[in-house]
């Protein structure tokens, strides 16, 4: 079961800016010109990057007027990517300080920091005023949260009347014992992984109804597939990719990813969720 201080040790990097300021320049850009699309294969640390992030927040029906919740932000590719989509203003929070600085410094970048605001929380335990939020989303968050009930609780607090939550994580799929090392844990304690129906179980006694599920494990087999022929083809890793995150273990991680989810012990799954209307 991870504490605060073992998910943030996970993900923290202690040069991410400069290595990312460095990554920009190899493909010929600066920080003024820099572009979203440029980021992401950085930003959207999981399962089908910028691909997954439309197909998944596309079904929460974001409006222009929306305030919208990014929980788990990371370096922020989702708030990003839903603020230009969409036009709502995002908050995403985070357990992570570097990514958090590093994420404002991004939407600084490409000029969306007036939208977009990235804060250090806990999203067991969030700081804002109840109904606060129109839409909410995570995506790959929840292996790193042990206590779901208390998420889906907050989640219900802060979400207005007639409000969509969706929720993008790798859950369990079947029996078996994880391998170790995965993107979001070295080891079992940093690991809190939990199945589609105890999210479904967290959601509905917090008040949600369940409208939408979808489980994508075909879809992340076929993006492991063309990753895994990239990385064959190409000479050395991109100039921005999710090993910036991972590190000198990534191509582990990523390997013991694939392994877990082919013999079916894991699967990203998509659910989404409704505040009922007053």
């Amino acid at each position: 079961m991870p504490g605060t201080q073992l998910v943030e040790e996970n993900y923290t990097h202690g040069r991410l800016l400069e290595a990312i300021r460095e990554g920009i320049g190899k493909l010929g850009k600066t920080v003024d010109s820099v572009q979203i699309d440029d980021l992401a294969p950085v930003d959207e640390f999981h399962i089908g990057g910028r691909q997954a992030t439309e197909s998944f927040l596309d079904q929460l029906q974001i409006a222009a007027d929306h305030q919208v919740l990014d929980v788990g932000c990371g370096l922020g590719g989702g708030s990003r990517f839903a603020a230009q989509r969409y036009g709502c203003r995002v908050t995403g929070i985070d357990l992570t300080q570097e990514y958090v600085e590093t994420g404002n410094e991004l939407c600084r970048w490409v000029g969306l920091s007036d939208r977009i605001h990235l804060e250090v929380h806990n999203a067991t335990s969030l700081p804002h005023p109840g109904e606060t939020f129109d839409r909410a989303f995570m995506m790959h968050v929840g292996m790193n949260i042990a206590d779901k009930e208390a998420l889906a609780s907050e989640l219900y607090r802060v979400m207005r009347p007639g409000g969509k939550v969706g929720i993008y994580d790798i859950m369990e799929a079947g029996k078996g014992d994880l391998a170790f090392p995965v993107p979001w844990a070295m080891d079992r304690e940093g690991s809190s992984v939990a199945s589609p129906a105890a999210y479904k179980a967290a959601l509905q006694a917090a008040g949600f109804k369940i409208i939408a599920e979808r489980n994508r494990r075909d879809f992340a087999l076929e993006f492991f597939s063309q990753l895994r022929a990239k990385m064959k083809s190409a000479e050395g890793p991109p100039p921005l990719g999710l090993h910036i995150l991972m590190g000198q273990l990534a191509p582990v991680k990523i390997k013991m990813m694939i392994e877990n989810i082919s013999h079916n012990r894991i699967a990203p799954v998509e659910i989404i969720a409704e505040k009922a209307s007053d």
